[in-house]
């Protein structure tokens, strides 16, 4: 593929990402708040909780550490789950009445989704990058470490790129403490209830 479109197409990705990821959830949470829609609420905050694996992935590719193409691909699959798996919260939110904010939701939910699977798919040949130093050092990789260097340029402007890295390994290991628990203890107990008892 050629460089330059390679590179044009990477920052497509992250221009969509912050639409639909951070942008798009943002004004809906606000949004659910003012139309005091619980359900709404109640899952968009466990989107943000899976969600966060993506800000992760930028402070993990800021010092160009290869675990964050893993967990590039990683947050486009757990995303989707995370927006459908509920069953008691996709009940409420289908049994909601028809208004702009349900047809936002619903829409942006389906968005969202399409978005990280093609996003999945189309990462699948670079995930090499995450394997293969001489690869890593190519254009082929490098591209998707544009977007998260100038992310440091322009709000970490003071820190080291080792530092930021360590964040992010930080916030992984965070994340992956609270996935496991989730998953060991909380699934386990309640399935695929959001509500706790």
């Amino acid at each position: 593929m050629d460089e330059t479109l390679l590179q044009q197409l990477a920052w497509m990705d992250y221009r969509l990402a912050v639409i639909f990821t951070v942008i798009a959830p943002i004004l809906l949470l606000i949004w659910s708040f003012l139309a005091k829609v619980e359900s709404m609420q109640r899952l968009l905050g466990i989107y943000w909780k899976v969600a966060s694996l993506l800000m992760v992935t930028v402070y993990l590719l800021i010092p160009s550490w290869s675990v964050g193409y893993l967990t590039g691909l990683l947050s486009r699959i757990l995303i989707p789950l995370g927006l459908w798996f509920w069953i008691d919260l996709n009940e409420e939110i289908r049994d909601q009445p028809t208004s702009r904010l349900k047809l936002a939701f619903t829409a942006w939910r389906w968005a969202v989704t399409i978005y990280c699977g093609l996003g999945a798919i189309a990462n699948l040949p670079f995930i090499g990058c995450a394997f293969s130093g001489v690869m890593r050092q190519g254009a082929y990789c490098q591209v998707w470490l544009e977007a998260p260097s100038r992310y440091q340029q322009i709000l970490h402007a003071n820190s080291s790129p080792g530092f930021l890295g360590f964040l992010g390994i930080v916030g992984l290991v965070v994340y992956v403490v609270y996935l496991f628990t989730f998953l060991v203890f909380r699934l386990g107990r309640q399935g695929r209830i959001a509500i706790e008892e």
